[in-house]
């Protein structure tokens, strides 16, 4: 029997202590294991995409960072006269964070309320949390509910339609069924297991379509190889 445990913050604790490359493994029934390598959380900003360059470089006043994992977002913000608030759901990741002196806090997203920032980031898909595109206006209606009048969501996402395309560009699913994008992961850690959770990949036009259903506006500021990164705003 699988033990459920606390895969990401495991991870963290023992490549904070160990600095040996290891891997997170994310099992899904629709694709191939894919992983994550865990020395990924802990790049140095000069280590970081162009995207996440451009991601802090937009972010303003107080800043939410959502699913932070060791904070290396957060540490980069801070560096640069931000408030930043973490918040994740990893035990192991939340504890990390607050020991490296960042202000972290144990919390699924969906039950942070009386507060409220002029950023929220969503960086490495974090808004993958809606779990399914049908929750997607939900997800985005609450981050709404914790912005300051001028403030904006910065969110990265992909549009992983490629995964379903024939070599002629044909697709080999109905896409008039379940959305493509909606996955279902479980993590895996040197035995240590997560729990079972829904994933959204979306595509930048239903992004677009959501925000705007809940009276925020969506607008895409990069976009390469399949991946973007929307600023949306009231």
């Amino acid at each position: 029997m699988k033990t459920i445990g606390d895969p990401i913050g495991v991870a963290i604790q023992e490549y904070a202590v160990k600095k040996k490359p290891a891997d997170i493994i994310v099992k899904s029934d629709i694709c191939d294991d894919d992983i994550i390598p865990v020395e990924v959380l802990f790049r140095t900003y000069e280590e970081m995409p162009e995207l996440e360059k451009l991601a802090l470089s937009k972010c303003k006043g107080k800043v939410l960072d959502v699913g932070a994992g060791a904070g290396m977002h957060a540490h980069q913000l801070k560096d640069n006269g931000l408030d930043v608030h973490c918040i994740d759901i990893s035990p192991g990741a939340v504890e990390f964070m607050q020991k490296s002196g960042l202000k972290a806090e144990k919390i699924d997203f969906f039950k942070l309320e009386n507060e409220k920032f002029d950023t929220i980031l969503m960086l490495m898909n974090g808004i993958g949390i809606a779990g399914t595109l049908a929750n997607l206006e939900a997800t985005l209606l609450h981050a709404k509910s914790l912005l300051n009048p001028n403030g904006k969501i910065l969110c990265d996402s992909s549009d992983i339609k490629y995964l379903y395309e024939d070599e002629d560009g044909s697709l080999w699913i109905d896409l008039n069924t379940d959305y493509y994008g909606n996955f279902q992961f479980e993590m895996e850690y040197n035995k240590e297991f997560g729990t079972k959770f829904d994933w959204l990949y979306v595509d930048f036009d239903n992004l677009f379509l959501a925000a705007k259903n809940v009276g925020l506006k969506a607008r895409k500021i990069y976009d390469q190889d399949d991946n973007f990164l929307a600023e949306i705003s009231i």
